[in-house]
């Protein structure tokens, strides 16, 4: 991107019978498929099956969609869900907070470890790693969806967003760019023989704290205690990891990471149905564009010709206006 750009990207792959496949949505398919190899990978050193692989793989997925939304929809939305209970999970009309999709990935791997009767902190640590690269991509299919912005700059890099004045700050890939490389820097300290759980207390610590800067060029629609709605999750995360990272230390454990198995390999099982479980999965979360709209063909129609409204995307923000309306007239 070489001097300031005009946003103009069709967030669209394809179009199928009016059912549209999102570069946001692959997003998430390439990270849970980086995360099924990433635990492949270590799955000797962690002594997992390939059932349990894909097990694990399954509950993470679903934990990252099901927090991701959950945090959108009451942090977020919740004026406008709360009268619209049954939109919730349709995640076709678009809604993912990153913080949400961190704890709710962090959920799914708690769950696999009580149904395995496992300890969390080693997961947690080796999926920590794939965690950063799974932000990497959804932070380049935020982008290639150009609903988050930051303030305005006269920087070189500069981005002329759809839907918004001015060349912005493109803080996504700032924060995708910063993702990536926590990578390196995380299986430095892995390699480093750290006790269990300190990989993924530094990735609450680097990840929420290098992204309070960030965040700062960042324009939020909605704030909570005086503080955008995504710093405040930024402040409080890196807090709790400073506190959990003082715990780690005074526990003085000599735990290694991927030194002790952690499941037996007679946990296992036919993994037919859970290979296509997770394709499933997959392909599903292709119909997920990044932003919070209430209006799909409104926010992107000019950028994707032919779409419409239709039963998958219907004209929600006139049906608000049309009860809104009615109310009046009955008042």
């Amino acid at each position: 991107m070489i001097g300031p750009f005009v946003h103009n990207i069709d967030p669209v792959i394809v179009s199928i019978d009016g059912v549209h496949l999102w570069f946001y949505g692959l997003s998430f398919t390439l990270g849970f498929l980086n995360a099924q190899l990433f635990i492949r990978r270590n799955r000797e050193g962690l002594g997992l099956s390939m059932a349990a692989v894909y097990d694990l793989t399954l509950l993470l997925a679903v934990g990252v969609l099901v927090g991701g939304r959950t945090l959108v929809v009451l942090n977020n939305e919740w004026e406008f869900y709360r009268g619209h209970l049954e939109l919730i999970p349709t995640i076709w009309v678009g809604g993912f907070a990153s913080h949400g999709l961190i704890f709710g990935g962090a959920a799914g791997v708690i769950i696999f470890c009580m149904i395995y009767k496992v300890p969390v902190r080693p997961l947690l640590d080796v999926l920590a790693i794939s965690a950063c690269i799974i932000l990497g991509f959804g932070r380049i299919g935020n982008f290639i969806d150009g609903q988050i912005f930051g303030s305005l700059t006269d920087m070189p890099w500069g981005v002329k967003f759809p839907n918004v004045d001015g060349f912005r700050h493109p803080v996504v890939l700032y924060d995708g760019l910063k993702n990536f490389l926590l990578v390196p820097v995380l299986l430095w300290i892995r390699n480093r023989g750290v006790p269990a759980g300190r990989v993924a207390i530094w990735f609450m610590i680097l990840y929420s704290g290098l992204r309070i800067p960030i965040d700062l060029l960042r324009e939020y629609p909605t704030t909570r205690w005086g503080l955008p709605n995504g710093q405040t999750l930024n402040i409080l995360m890196f807090v709790f990891g400073l506190i959990a990272l003082a715990i780690n230390i005074h526990r003085n454990t000599n735990e290694s990471v991927g030194r002790r198995p952690i499941v037996r390999q007679q946990n296992g099982g036919r993994i037919g149905w859970r290979v296509a479980l997770l394709t499933a999965v997959c392909l599903a979360v292709f119909v997920i564009p990044s932003d919070a709209t209430r209006d799909v063909p409104a926010t992107y129609g000019s950028r994707h010709p032919g779409m419409e409204h239709s039963w998958m995307y219907p004209d929600i923000a006139a049906a608000l206006a049309d009860a809104e309306d009615e109310k009046e007239g009955r008042r």
